[in-house]
């Protein structure tokens, strides 16, 4: 029983409140054990990577790889939580996302892969977030994702507007949904740094746009390393800031698409 004193009753701290998880171990689909124990890999350290990195082990993920090729630059520091003026030009991105998220939780093991994503030759995940600027990056990451059933999620953004697409085995993927412009773009690099050899103009970006699609990105995390893919999002959820507006468009499965023949060959191939 509280003591109560004249100024009122002392509050004390009970068990459920000293469980850093409690309040979300009372969504009854969350598996904290498997969301602890879900290895990640994060592709992209730029202002949806910050998100995505923070929202992930605020969620109770703790193996958690980030891969960015970049440093910082000043304009990353209104949309880069984990960024700071003394960082500029002197750190790689993926390191202090790395590092700094790893102070949020004592039992987190957040590594840095201070590359590009092609150069990665480690794909022992069980999920990957994309949080790449161009289209390049997001096909390779699909790609050996695909191949490897590494179950994929890929965010975008571009000023008020972002999307979202959950590629699961057997799913339609990113390279379904190419089309003729996508294929032009992809060897652009859209990149804040701008240490391309091909020239593309700045993208436009906001911090809340971002911290929508975010939230989506590890929500969606959450339901894979529970065992849910059945609550996932199942096609290209659009969201549209300006106007307050989201729809979902449905994306099928091409029949053509190299990375579903391939892995319906490998399939067969050892049956």
């Amino acid at each position: 029983m509280n003591r109560v004193s004249r100024e009122g009753p002392v509050l004390r701290v009970g068990r459920s409140d000293s469980d850093r998880y409690d309040r979300m171990r009372r969504v009854e689909w969350i598996d904290m054990d498997a969301v602890h124990s879900a290895r990640i890999l994060v592709a992209g350290a730029g202002a949806l990577g910050n998100e995505v990195v923070k929202n992930l082990i605020l969620a109770g993920f703790r193996m958690i790889d980030v891969a960015d090729m970049d440093d910082i630059v000043v304009s990353n520091l209104s949309r880069c939580l984990f960024f700071r003026d003394r960082d500029v030009k002197k750190v790689m991105k993926s390191d202090v996302v790395a590092e700094r998220a790893s102070e949020m939780d004592p039992d987190a093991r957040i590594s840095s892969i201070p590359r590009r994503i092609q150069d990665i030759d480690y794909w022992n995940y069980d999920i990957a977030l994309g949080c790449l600027d161009n289209i390049a990056a997001r096909m390779h990451l699909n790609s050996h994702t695909y191949f490897r059933d590494i179950p994929y999620i890929d965010g975008a953004t571009d000023g008020f507007r972002g999307k979202v697409h959950v590629v699961l085995p057997g799913g339609p993927c990113l390279q379904c949904t190419m089309n003729r412009t996508h294929v032009r773009e992809a060897e652009k690099r859209f990149t804040c740094t701008g240490s391309s050899s091909v020239y593309v103009p700045r993208m436009a970006a906001d911090i809340t746009t971002t911290a929508v699609i975010a939230a989506m990105q590890v929500r969606e995390a959450l339901k894979i390393a529970s065992g849910r893919v059945d609550m996932c999002l199942k096609h290209i959820a659009y969201y549209n800031g300006e106007n307050c507006e989201m729809f979902t468009a449905e994306a099928s499965v091409d029949p053509e698409c190299v990375n579903h023949l391939l892995r319906e060959g490998t399939q067969w191939g050892s049956r």
